[in-house]
């Protein structure tokens, strides 16, 4: 009876101690020393290695797929010959991982984006080989040279008695043009003179709002040809203005300035009010020209632009006066030193 009664206790107790024991080894796992460990064939899927050091760790031949790593520490690992193909690695911090000594030279980078194309990938035109047709390689439209013809003013002046004028024809591109144009009057009645100017140039845009002309030109009032240089654009406030010059044979010097708006009351009727100034280098007795501005033009116009805005009849009234010397001028001569008109005509382009 002795022996039963010393032999259970001992019994449970080492019952107790085998029960325990696994508890203490996966306790003591996180602390193991794995250097020198193969586990090429071990099946790691589901395995918690969070807390485990791997530094040392030979697992170039290890099967990674299915591993959860997001919490692993991976500083110090050697990672060159694995093969991270299936490798899951969405979650985990590269921050201190060293990859200086990894070779790169295998790797397939074909479908990354970036790098030179191959010298046969587009042919320089972006035709691959196929012709165009019967209607040639397509062309860009700002490259594309095109023509308009824009008819500014042809009115008649009811107390002049006399046709107004300004047209203006051109061929080019946006960037490079020729322009002719000509702006003057013609007379209705006696001998119907005819006084305008006409000139031939060279366009080209300077910036946004500018652009520049250059050419050579010809007055019929009187009959001399000239060089003229000019600038055409949109001052602030929508105010469109030209300056030009010229240059005639005899050394005289020509400026004409001119401002227009365009006060739109609603979609189709607008008043377009005008200023023009006319200024000559010297005195030219013979045509009636003192030196400094020698005549103001103005003009205040009511226009209906129709449903296509390509054609625009106005109603208007005009007034031109001399200025300076001007005016003494032509009163010994007997010419007009002040006088205004109502006008109508039309506008339109195409």
């Amino acid at each position: 009876m002795r022996i039963y009664k010393v032999g259970l206790p001992f019994i449970g107790m080492s019952s107790l101690m085998l029960l325990m024991s696994p508890l203490a080894n996966a306790a003591e796992m996180p602390s193991m020393d794995h250097s020198g460990m193969d586990m090429s064939h071990m099946d790691h899927s589901g395995m918690d290695m969070s807390d485990m050091d791997h530094s040392g760790m030979d697992m170039s031949d290890m099967d990674h797929s299915g591993m959860d790593m997001s919490g692993m520490d991976h500083s110090g690992m050697d990672m060159s010959g694995m093969d991270h193909s299936s490798m899951d690695m969405s979650g985990m911090d590269h921050s201190d991982m060293d990859m200086s000594g990894m070779d790169h030279s295998s790797m397939n980078m074909s479908g990354m984006q970036g790098g030179e194309p191959p010298a046969d990938a587009r042919s320089p035109d972006y035709s691959n080989g196929v012709p165009y047709g019967q209607y040639g390689k397509p062309m860009m439209m700002g490259s594309m040279p095109l023509w308009g013809v824009s008819v500014d003013d042809l009115g008649y002046q009811f107390d002049d008695d006399q046709i107004n004028f300004e047209a203006t024809g051109w061929y080019g591109t946006d960037s490079n043009r020729i322009r002719l144009r000509t702006e003057g009057s013609a007379q209705t009645k006696d001998d119907k003179e005819i006084d305008s100017l006409s000139s031939l140039a060279y366009w080209k845009p300077l910036s946004i709002f500018w652009n520049g002309e250059a050419g050579v030109a010809y007055d019929t009032e009187n009959d001399k040809s000239a060089v003229m240089a000019g600038i055409v654009g949109t001052a602030p406030y929508f105010i469109e203005t030209d300056a030009r010059a010229y240059l005639y044979t005899d050394g005289q010097l020509r400026l004409d300035l001119g401002a227009e708006y365009e006060w739109r009351l609603d979609q189709h009727w607008v008043v377009i009010p005008e200023v023009g100034l006319t200024a000559f280098s010297k005195d030219d007795h013979d045509n009636d020209i003192t030196k400094g501005f020698n005549e103001m033009e103005t003009e205040v116009r009511l226009t209906y632009e129709t449903f296509s805005r390509q054609l625009a009849p106005y109603i208007g009234v005009s007034y031109e006066t001399a200025l300076g010397k001007a005016r003494g001028q032509r009163r010994q001569h007997n010419g007009s030193v002040d006088s205004s008109s109502l006008t109508t005509g039309v506008k339109f382009w195409f």
